[in-house]
């Protein structure tokens, strides 16, 4: 009986075993006869600027995604009518893959931004892409790109799936046909400095009902003139504030925002749909909470956060995202009003980047299961 209990979990452990080797599909693969990688100089990327030797390609026409395959970076032809260009049906992940000091790769939680890019998709009525489209095909690509993964400190592998409409048609109306790739680049820091940053009092980022949950290229785009403007009174970026009254706080630039008052972390709250619902945001918050700290997700106004300065428990405020992954903010203004910070007296923030990264890079257990090996 003991022996057919056995045979019989045998049996079971090789039938999962086929159908994970099943739903794992290999996609064709060309490789680049003209590699960049062994002339790359690693001591010199930054982000945003240099991109590995393939790219993953899937097409998606009559319903279906179809001609998928990996093949070697390279740019490809437009339509002038294309829909993309026109009505700005496009959408984009931002991803991170790390290489500890054993040489291990592992993506950070790519299955969350596989249902946020979903989530973008339906915002925009686009079709939606399949996980073995998304985390496998990625998972194939980085296994091919392994050795353009930084292993410096601060440094990583980034990812960018996205979305374009590819119908060659002028006319408001969602596109039939679409073009879903994946393409990957060696970063560095993305901010390389505390940044300063001005709260915005008159342009808008989101509204409710709107699109500002999606990571749709229109809500960067529209940003940049606010930005403008700022830059151009000394600040790296704006914190955008809600729509109807500029009352609340929302997220700053390409991050979520988080504040350290009365020795509780505050972070403004996602439920009207006007800010992103981060990864590294719900990570952080994860992990705060195991360090000890409260953790508020809630509705902050722009005069509480003053009035906490003005009484000396304001001490801390830093931005949590993909790309930024922890980044400190020396000076935060309203209007004529400046709020400023010692970097070198931060605890929070240094705790909490230092923790992320330990787990990123394999230093500490993960026991959230947050790292899915390559």
């Amino acid at each position: 009986m003991l022996v057919n209990l056995f045979l019989l979990l045998c049996a079971l452990n090789l039938s999962a075993f086929k159908n994970i080797i099943m739903s794992t599909p290999k996609f064709p693969a060309t490789l680049n006869a003209h590699p960049k990688l062994p002339t790359f100089d690693m001591d010199a990327i930054a982000f945003g600027k240099n991109f590995t030797d393939h790219m993953l390609v899937a097409d998606y026409e009559n319903g279906e995604w179809k001609n998928v395959e990996i093949k070697p970076f390279a740019p490809f032809e437009l339509d002038p009518s294309c829909a993309t260009l026109h009505y700005g049906q496009t959408i984009f992940e931002g991803i991170k893959a790390y290489k500890n000091e054993k040489g291990e790769v592992a993506i950070f939680r790519p299955d969350q931004n596989f249902i946020r890019f979903n989530t973008s998709a339906e915002r925009m009525q686009m079709p939606t892409v399949p996980e073995w489209l998304f985390i496998d095909g990625m998972k194939q690509l980085i296994e091919i790109e392994k050795g353009w993964i930084p292993s410096k400190p601060e440094c990583s592998l980034y990812i960018r799936p996205f979305m374009i409409a590819m119908d060659p048609f002028l006319g408001v109306r969602p596109s039939s046909t679409y073009k879903f790739m994946i393409i990957l680049g060696p970063s560095g820091a993305y901010f390389s400095a505390p940044m300063k940053i001005l709260i915005e009092q008159q342009y808008t980022r989101a509204t409710p009902g709107g699109v500002g949950f999606a990571k749709n290229g229109g809500n960067y785009g529209a940003s940049l003139y606010p930005v403008a403007l700022a830059q151009a009174k000394g600040y790296d970026q704006v914190l955008w504030t809600d729509a109807i009254e500029h009352k609340y706080v929302e997220e700053v630039g390409m991050m979520n925002v988080m504040f350290v008052i009365d020795g509780k972390i505050i972070t403004p709250s996602i439920e009207k749909g006007t800010v992103l619902k981060g990864v590294t945001r719900n990570s952080a918050i994860t992990l705060l909470r195991d360090m000890g700290y409260e953790v508020e997700e809630r509705f902050l106004s722009v005069a509480e956060i003053v009035d906490a300065h003005k009484k000396g428990l304001f001490t801390e405020v830093f931005g949590v995202g993909t790309a930024a992954v922890v980044s400190y903010i020396s000076k935060l203004a309203h209007a004529e009003y400046v709020m400023e910070f010692d970097v070198e007296a931060l605890k929070v923030a240094p705790a909490l980047k230092k923790e992320l990264n330990d787990i990123r890079m394999g230093n500490i257990v993960d026991k959230h299961g947050w790292l899915c090996h390559i």
